[in-house]
């Protein structure tokens, strides 16, 4: 059985179940939703909003209220749950601030300090250029008190004390993180897909490699990796105009092995019309890709892609991925 919570600017599907016995339910259509994250098993999902806070599910997505909305006042841009205790939750807002929850959702407080590093005052998101925001928060599988934070635009910050205190980008980091990902048969290791490029860190993101041979657009935006942290995917495009905006979308999803460099997929829409797809994966060794096209799945690490057949209405056609998480039992 798998669970997928796939948000689009302004809906929220919760896809459950295999092929001739799908449900999906359609949630949150009446607010602008920038992110979504589930908890191990699928039954608690959180889904952050731009308009409206943070949202908790108990029930697989049936039904949804509101968390933290006494403190989580600002727009939430991103969201993580915790690999190892699901009870911690991390959000991010716009601007730049990183929350902390201990009992799932309920309770949060602000961990200060973030805007007070050197480079703060070079963060800016183009698009409302007197604020920024953090993108995305990735806690690292091997030591939950050490957190990647990436900021729209101008740095990838980390802490390694829970959020008490924040080290400054590292010289070789990208400075415009859309996407991280860390793995836990992976320690020490990070993935960044940025605006500015592709990165990868071998040593808890002290210091950063671009292998960027065969990546032919380098506005990157998601990033995904596989089972023993031998695949890595990335969704990218020529610049942000092409990667969000559906009237002159063309948008890529690419494959790296250890070693190899990297080679453009198909068997899943993209090129011209496509915005760029939200990568993740289930756990089980399968890919997942959302664009305004659908959502897709891959079992054999981007060789070949199937629908998920799902009512795709045109509407859906206009508008950008926000996030997807997947959840799915373990394999016996």
């Amino acid at each position: 059985m798998t669970t997928q919570y796939a948000a689009l600017r302004n809906v929220l599907l919760i896809v459950r179940g295999g092929p001739g016995e799908r449900l999906v339910d359609k949630r949150l259509t009446d607010h602008q939703i920038e992110c979504v994250a589930a908890a191990p098993g699928g039954h608690v999902a959180f889904c952050g909003t731009f308009d409206a806070g943070l949202w908790r599910t108990d029930t697989e997505g049936q039904t949804w209220y509101r968390v933290g909305d006494e403190t989580l006042t600002d727009p939430v841009m991103s969201v993580t749950v915790d690999p190892s205790d699901p009870d911690r939750v991390w959000v991010g807002t716009e601007p730049s601030a990183v929350y902390r929850s201990d009992d799932g959702g309920e309770t949060w407080e602000q961990c200060g300090g973030l805007t007070d590093l050197p480079s703060a005052d070079s963060w800016s998101f183009p698009p409302r250029p007197d604020t920024h925001h953090v993108r995305w928060i990735a806690v690292d599988p091997a030591d939950s008190e050490h957190l990647y934070v990436g900021i729209e635009a101008g740095a990838l910050v980390q802490s390694h004390d829970g959020g008490e205190t924040w080290e400054d980008r590292a010289p070789s980091a990208r400075r415009d993180n859309h996407s991280l990902a860390t793995h836990p048969d992976a320690s020490g290791r990070v993935w960044s897909a940025a605006g500015d490029g592709y990165a990868e860190s071998d040593d808890g993101g002290e210091t950063w490699d671009h292998p960027q041979e065969g990546l032919d657009h380098r506005y990157c935006w998601s990033v995904a990796v596989g089972r023993e942290a031998k695949n890595v995917l990335v969704s990218a495009a020529s610049g942000a105009r092409s990667a969000h905006n559906a009237s002159s979308a063309e948008s890529y999803v690419y494959r790296r092995r250890p070693g190899e460099a990297w080679t453009r997929l198909d068997g899943l829409p993209t090129g011209e019309g496509v915005t760029r797809p939200v990568l993740a994966t289930d756990g089980n060794g399968s890919f997942y890709a959302l664009s305004n096209r659908g959502i897709f799945r891959s079992p054999n690490s981007g060789k070949s892609w199937e629908r998920v057949e799902i009512p795709w209405p045109e509407a859906y056609e206009s508008q950008t991925a926000r996030g997807l998480a997947v959840v799915s039992e373990p394999q016996s």
